[in-house]
């Protein structure tokens, strides 16, 4: 069948994606076997260039690290919390050919959160500044969290995270990474949105609270040590593949006007695939 609507992931690297095996489920739950997705790897240098040349059949992109904050640049309108976050992970394409920006990890970190027990106004740490990080403290702020504590390597990424926390009425704290086992161990819930490896010297540091709640964005490999060091201690943990199928449910509607999408055949394509991993 020849395909009229195109989607995919764009970011770099890109190869251990799982969304297409999320939406290309989806697309066959809801019968739109005319669509396809699929992943590009893309540069930040090379995004204006390619979104650029991309033809009417492409219906939306889902765009990933590193590229969530030039996406938003290149929108011809965002959704509230994309401008607020300054950061987008899903470009829509609009009837007139213009380019929508939105971020669905905030409403996804939300999900994920409530799912793992989080009540509200939680007391939550942030381990790192990027565009994760920076729906993270959306997030936070959603869950009527009075502030919010960014960990980070570097203090100057930390900092530029102040408008963020200033637009969604959430006081930033900002703690040393010397200090992140401490920072962790404070808080009700902990997100790290840090790459694969960066948090790992962190394991066997924090002394986890029983019952507090560790999101780590990070599902290959999973489980990592934070969170397997979290899970030991008594905490509560939520992965990644969480986050990457509760983000994927509002693209996926945004993408293709369906709504509900079909969840639970984009959650056990998910598990399947990460299960052979």
């Amino acid at each position: 069948m020849t395909v009229a609507h195109r989607a995919a992931v764009l970011g770099k690297p890109i190869g251990h994606s799982l969304s297409p095996v999320i939406h290309s489920a989806g697309f066959a739950a809801a019968g739109l076997f005319d669509w396809s997705y699929e992943a590009v790897e893309c540069a930040e240098s090379e995004l204006p260039a390619l979104v650029a040349g991309l033809g009417p059949e492409w219906a939306g992109l889902s765009v990933t690290m590193p590229l969530k904050e030039v996406a938003l640049s290149l929108a011809a309108s965002a959704s509230a919390v994309a401008t607020a976050v300054g950061a987008a992970n899903t470009l829509v394409r609009r009837p007139d050919g213009a380019w929508h920006a939105d971020n669905t990890d905030v409403a996804g970190m939300v999900r994920v959160l409530r799912d793992a027990g989080v009540g509200d106004a939680p007391a939550v740490a942030v381990l790192g500044a990027g565009g994760t990080a920076r729906a993270a403290v959306a997030a936070a702020a959603a869950l009527g969290a009075p502030a919010v504590t960014v960990v980070a390597r570097r203090p100057e990424a930390a900092a530029e995270l102040a408008g963020v926390g200033a637009a969604l009425g959430v006081r930033l704290l900002t703690a040393a990474w010397a200090d992140a086992p401490a920072a962790l161990a404070a808080a009700d819930v902990a997100v790290a949105t840090v790459p694969k490896g960066a948090a790992d010297p962190l394991a066997a540091a924090v002394p986890w609270r029983r019952g507090a709640v560790l999101f780590d964005a990070i599902y290959d490999p999973w489980p990592t040590p934070l969170a397997a060091a979290a899970a030991a201690a008594g905490a509560r943990v939520a992965s990644g593949l969480d986050l990457l199928l509760a983000q994927a449910l509002g693209q996926f509607e945004q993408f293709t006007g369906v709504a509900p999408a079909p969840e639970a055949a984009m959650r056990n394509a998910l598990l399947a695939a990460a299960a052979t991993r």
